[in-house]
């Protein structure tokens, strides 16, 4: 029985919640009007005496219909402008038809609202040069006004619910800058914080939640918002990547628009909805209307976007088209709208890097939004998915690398060649030799691969300033090497030429040109897919040239033993040797979903029973770029140590 009733109680708070989440993406037109025969609250004009400014100071305060000094109501405190004061609220936004809107229809809690002057100076008037220095630091000043003098001063004359989790703080522009500084750095005194349109007074994240743990524990809810066309959404996009990164649950809410009241009334709008109930943190990622445009989008381009639950919304012109779909690996079909333009949203995409293609009447076309990136075999657009976990790659304030592009003509292969060469930081001062891995990508992609898709130079140069890596030289080879028997890599006839380009042509030139070891316990080859398997060929078969192979997604065929059985038998003849001369034969996979599983288990059977040594390690993905990001992320910390 008791069972019973514990179920019966959890499916009614379920239901609860996801009752108190329903909430309209945009306010609907006439919110902000007055209604005919509906109950009104009331807006009253207030003063307190500041100790802090020394004066006394007004500020509006709305008390809901049907208000009662019999009852206990928690507080919304309601910032304003730069250029305004307690009363632009009142004049741009009409706050109090708003929330009686909200009121009549059932979706608010009974709140009292306190529409304050948040410059907190003698003369707080918004006249003359508002953006003097000390009306500006007057805005800061507010922050003790508030919690010592206008918040003691509301809940001895209001029937206010004094502690945080009835407590709100929110505002527009300058307001949403102090709301986010107020409320985020006193979450003692705040459990909901909303921030519409912050301004650049609001600090930076990591001031704002140092200890994101810890804050978690504290908010009930984070509201940032803004319009899509405000030259300020830098402000709020920073606060809203740094939750994004420390899995801080709030609502990231992006909407058509500027600068503002339409875009501030909608933010009081949701964000009033959200207050004094259960909240549910996983249906927080849907309350949007646009999405962020993609960091691989050319620098004009609002397409594609990504919204906060990593669901894309692509856009394009094709007015004569008949049918025109995104090729994501799952194709998705576009609706034509009366001007032309196609669109759709596709399902949630995995993290961090994907090629994909515009088909326009059946035929692949890469995306003139997007930049462009060798993979497949052609030119595709690519589009970066954000990932939580991904600041091994991010850009970071330290010290950087470079990527150095350089021809040599290769005699192995008769011709003019290209690498790309990541040298770390310092490398043009110094006067030590480095370690060099060659590093090589797989199928249908070339030497930008690394560089571009790969962001080689970044998780160097993070690895190295953390000192988690020893500095090195990466070389990124080009390991198409000519149609010399089928597809490259495959065959036996391509895995020697490219052999032979490694040793005699790239290797030497790399080692007459960089300040690099040239003995092999500074040296190390690794590759993902195609070039996992010309990294098993050359790097097995020339031990002694290298102290550490990585075979990323990559494995020997299962069912190609006139390839496969040649490399076994040459491991068991020469298994006392490998094992003697790497010292790391790190081998990855991108989980079961990766296409060269079963070959990589099979192989790893295979090693198990002809006694070579080797580490194994997996990490979900498939084989994809985020998974190689993190391969090389990993293997990188083992070498040369």
């Amino acid at each position: 029985m008791k069972l019973l009733v514990s179920i019966v109680v959890s499916l009614m708070m379920l239901a609860f919640v996801s009752e108190a989440q329903e909430i309209l993406k945009e306010m609907p037109k006439g919110y902000d009007a007055a209604q005919a025969e509906a109950p009104v609250g009331k807006i009253d004009t207030i003063q307190y005496q500041s100790r802090t400014v020394g004066s006394k100071r007004k500020a509006l305060v709305y008390t809901p219909p049907g208000f009662s000094k019999k009852k206990k109501y928690p507080v919304l405190y309601l910032l304003h402008g730069i250029g305004g004061d307690e009363k632009e609220w009142l004049k741009g936004g009409n706050p109090q038809l708003i929330l009686d809107h909200l009121y009549a229809e059932k979706k608010i809690e009974p709140m009292i609202v306190v529409m304050p002057n948040g410059r907190a100076m003698k003369d707080d008037r918004a006249t003359g040069n508002i953006m003097a220095a000390d009306k500006v630091a007057a805005f800061a000043t507010f922050e003790q006004d508030l919690l010592k003098d206008l918040i003691p001063f509301i809940e001895s004359k209001y029937p206010a619910l004094k502690d945080r989790e009835h407590r709100a703080i929110a505002g527009l522009s300058m307001g949403g800058g102090q709301s986010l500084n107020f409320g985020l750095g006193n979450l003692d005194q705040f459990a909901w914080v909303g921030g519409f349109s912050s301004a650049p007074n609001t600090k930076m994240p990591a001031q704002l939640m140092p200890d994101p743990q810890e804050a978690k524990k504290k908010l009930k809810l984070l509201f940032i918002s803004c319009g899509d066309n405000d030259r300020l959404i830098t402000f709020s996009k920073r606060t809203h990547d740094y939750m994004f990164e420390n899995h801080v649950p709030h609502v990231y809410y992006i909407e058509p628009g500027v600068h503002d009241f339409k875009v501030w009334k909608n933010g009081l709008y949701m964000f009033s909805q959200f207050l004094f109930k259960p909240v549910d943190n996983a249906s927080l990622s849907k309350y949007t209307i646009l999405g962020t445009r993609a960091a691989t989008n050319i620098r004009s381009a609002q397409y594609p976007q990504i919204l906060p639950d990593n669901r894309v919304v692509f856009r394009v012109k094709a007015a004569e088209a008949q049918r025109v779909q995104i090729d994501l690996g799952k194709k998705y079909e576009m609706a034509k709208d009366t001007g032309g333009y196609w669109a759709v949203t596709t399902d949630s995409i995995g993290k961090g890097f994907h090629y994909y293609s515009l088909l326009i009447d059946g035929v692949a076309l890469a995306d003139p939004a997007s930049e462009t990136f060798y993979g497949m075999g052609r030119m595709a657009s690519g589009i970066e998915i954000p990932y939580q976990n991904g600041d091994y790659y991010a850009v970071k304030d330290i010290p950087h690398g470079e990527i150095r592009i350089k021809k040599y003509l290769s005699k192995a292969l008769g011709g003019w060649r290209e690498m790309y060469v990541y040298t770390p930081p310092g490398y043009d001062k110094s006067t030590e030799k480095y370690p060099v891995l060659y590093l090589l990508h797989g199928g249908g992609e070339d030497q930008r691969g690394w560089a571009t898709q790969g962001k080689t130079d970044l998780i160097l140069d993070n690895l190295i300033a953390e000192g988690k890596a020893k500095p090195m030289v990466i070389v990124m080879l080009d390991g198409n090497v000519g149609a010399t028997g089928g597809i490259a890599g495959f065959n036996e006839n391509v895995l020697k030429t490219f052999e032979n380009e490694l040793k005699n042509a790239a290797i030497p030139f790399v080692e007459s040109n960089f300040l690099v070891q040239t003995d092999a316990k500074n040296r190390a080859l690794a590759g993902l897919s195609m070039g996992g398997m010309q990294t098993l060929y050359a790097g097995i078969r020339n031990s002694d040239l290298f102290s550490s192979l990585g075979v990323f997604s990559s494995g020997w065929f299962a069912n190609n033993t006139a390839l496969t059985a040649p490399q076994y038998a040459f491991m068991k003849d020469n298994a006392d040797k490998i094992n003697s001369n790497i010292k790391n034969l790190w081998i990855s996979m991108g989980g079961q979903e990766d296409i060269a599983f079963n070959n990589c288990k099979i192989m790893r059977a295979k090693f198990d029973e002809l006694g070579v040594k080797y580490t194994y390690s997996e990490y979900p993905g498939g084989h994809t770029w985020p998974v190689w990001r993190h391969d090389l992320f990993q293997f990188s910390q083992l070498l040369f140590k």
